[in-house]
């Protein structure tokens, strides 16, 4: 006689003769002989199987006391798996009970040494802390946790109120703060505007004023030259005389006076 037994993927098979345990079986089909021991006694041939998928648990309602004194309803979700078929099935009752109670008490710790503050400011602590207690503790009796995620956190209803009422006055002085921060970034950009506006007019009226007392200076010094030449040769200043004369006279609107000196014989 024969038994058949399937052992699906995502599960291992753990075989036991007589109620001790035999051997780890894997995904696949296995007949079970039944075995005739000595004095023609029949053994007894059982698998059980385990589940060795990735699973959620939902630890709801846990109500724990801060550092501080107030009492806080946390709700917990734990993933883990099974890597150790025989260890869990062997060294605990029921794994996942195990799990439960050690995710909860974990949490009771953490909770129990952070004040409100720190478990509002920083919720992700709280569920590095869970995790990093649990998981030496787990991994002795074949489960890996994988994640212990702090999902909903529940105050009292009037500490409710009261942070819901901190939350917006904080809220409220951020948006102050960030608008006052605006104001001073507009307000020193327009000054840098001004000051900048205000450089470049004073750099360009100086550039023009050196502009200007250049071409004086080379304005006297050309004068100075020409000077210098018309007292070493009259005759350029003669010449000059007559390019003027000449110009004024082709213009009918010009009048020369013309003195003559005045012999006077008595």
């Amino acid at each position: 006689m024969t038994d058949e037994v399937i052992v699906r993927s995502g599960f291992r098979g753990l075989r036991y003769v007589d109620g001790r345990f035999d051997q780890v079986l894997e995904p696949g089909r296995y007949e079970l002989p039944r075995r005739r021991l000595l004095g023609g006694r029949v053994a007894t041939v059982d698998v059980v199987q385990v589940d060795l998928r990735e699973r959620e648990l939902n630890i709801k309602g846990q109500e724990i006391l801060t550092a501080d004194k107030v009492a806080v309803r946390v709700n917990i979700i734990t993933h883990f798996r099974v890597t150790d078929p025989v260890a869990a099935v062997e060294r605990v009752s029921d794994y996942s009970d195990r799990v439960y109670s050690d995710v909860q008490l974990a949490a009771r710790r953490s909770l129990a040494s952070m004040n409100l503050e720190a478990i509002l400011t920083n919720r992700n602590q709280l569920s590095e802390d869970i995790l990093r207690d649990v998981e030496g503790v787990s991994a002795g009796y074949g489960v890996q946790i994988i994640r212990a995620d702090v999902k909903d956190l529940v105050f009292p209803g009037n500490l409710q109120d009261v942070m819901n009422r901190v939350l917006t006055a904080q809220r409220l002085a951020e948006a102050q703060m960030v608008e006052a921060r605006t104001k001073a970034d507009r307000e020193l950009l327009e000054a840098t505007s001004r000051a900048d506006a205000a450089r470049l007019a004073a750099e360009a009226d100086a550039e023009a004023k050196r502009i200007r007392a250049d071409a004086e200076v080379d304005a006297l010094r050309r004068l100075a030259e020409a000077a210098e030449a018309y007292a070493q040769h009259p005759a350029l200043l003669r010449l000059r005389e007559l390019e003027t004369l000449g110009a004024l006279g082709a213009n009918a609107s010009a009048r020369l006076y013309i003195g003559f000196d005045k012999h006077v014989n008595e």
